[in-house]
């Protein structure tokens, strides 16, 4: 029996919940993950899990094992990762992952400047609008917006982004420019659901909120749509300052309510804390984020002028 095989068997169990979807995270046949988790058992004379029909959940003495399992097999890791010189050397996979629009734009130029200064690092760049567990998805750093929940990873700061209500001028020269939220009411309204509800968008200035009712007539599973939707005339929408900066400058869209926004939220990336950072990390984040900063810095701020002149 390989017994660090089988450890990391009954680690991806217990992560997954069931031998099935072990099975496909260790790309190994079912039969296979259930015959090393048996022998294991049977070579520790103890059962590491109660079994039903859906799930399998640890025993006491599962968990002890399971602890110390996950210990061992990081220990490991980091040995061989210190013998191939990884904290030495900036080599290996460097797996990265941020919100769809925000990589596209802002992360992705950075990343092919950072590929071409370390033939060494292969980045997997994994997009998502939502957010990833790092230890689950076994990634490296992530590039996150908004207030940090308390998780106990690393944040460095790199930035703030705005949100932007906006429109085409062909739009608004048709409909007029909307003065306030409630005038929203009689606009065409674009939506991407995680950012404003379909039917109630939220503004703020000083200590008042608005809650307005809209007429969504078109609403996007993401934000480029919108944004994209935007700039064909269909009505309002609300974005990001990295998704609409370039339109904003070339007059492509106008900048709508800006002083009835929500302050800017930061943008951070984090990465687990360990004894000691990967060579690979440390390049990138000393290559990215003063890189990163200066992009997100160069986001219009001051849109008012060009409200006016719409």
């Amino acid at each position: 029996m390989d017994r660090l095989e089988s450890m990391s068997v009954v680690l991806a169990v217990a992560e997954a919940g069931s031998l099935s979807a072990a099975a496909r995270r260790q790309k190994m046949p079912l039969a296979t993950v259930s015959r090393k988790v048996s022998e294991l058992e049977e070579h520790l004379r103890t059962k590491l899990f109660h079994r039903s029909s859906r799930v399998l959940v640890p025993t006491d003495a599962g968990r002890s094992y399971i602890a110390a399992a996950k210990r061992i097999l990081a220990d490991l890791a980091e040995a061989e990762r210190v013998a191939s010189g990884e904290y030495t050397t900036p080599r290996g996979d460097l797996s990265v992952t941020t919100l769809v629009a925000l990589g596209r734009l802002c992360l992705q130029p950075i990343l092919a400047e950072f590929l071409a200064a370390f033939p060494e690092v292969d980045v997997q760049l994994n997009l998502q609008d939502r957010t990833l567990n790092l230890l689950d998805e076994h990634i490296d750093v992530a590039l996150r917006v908004g207030e940090l929940a308390d998780s106990g990873l690393i944040a460095v700061r790199v930035g703030d982004i705005h949100r932007v209500a906006c429109a085409s001028p062909a739009y608004l020269e048709l409909r007029g420019i909307p003065q306030s939220p409630d005038d929203l009411s009689a606009h065409d309204c674009i939506s991407y659901p995680p950012l404003q509800s379909s039917n109630t968008w939220r503004f703020k200035r000083g200590q008042t909120e608005y809650a307005v009712p809209v007429r969504s007539r078109f609403i996007a599973s993401n934000l480029e749509s919108a944004f994209d939707a935007a700039r064909a005339g269909i009505g309002v929408t609300v974005a990001f300052s990295y998704l609409v900066a370039d339109p904003l400058r070339s007059g492509a869209l106008v900048a709508l309510l800006q002083e009835f926004q929500p302050p800017p939220q930061p943008v951070n990336f984090v990465y687990s804390p360990n004894r000691f950072m990967p060579a690979k990390l440390r390049a990138f984040l000393d290559f990215a984020v003063p890189r990163l900063r200066a992009r997100l810095a160069d986001m219009p701020r001051d849109v008012s002028s060009r409200r006016q002149r719409a």
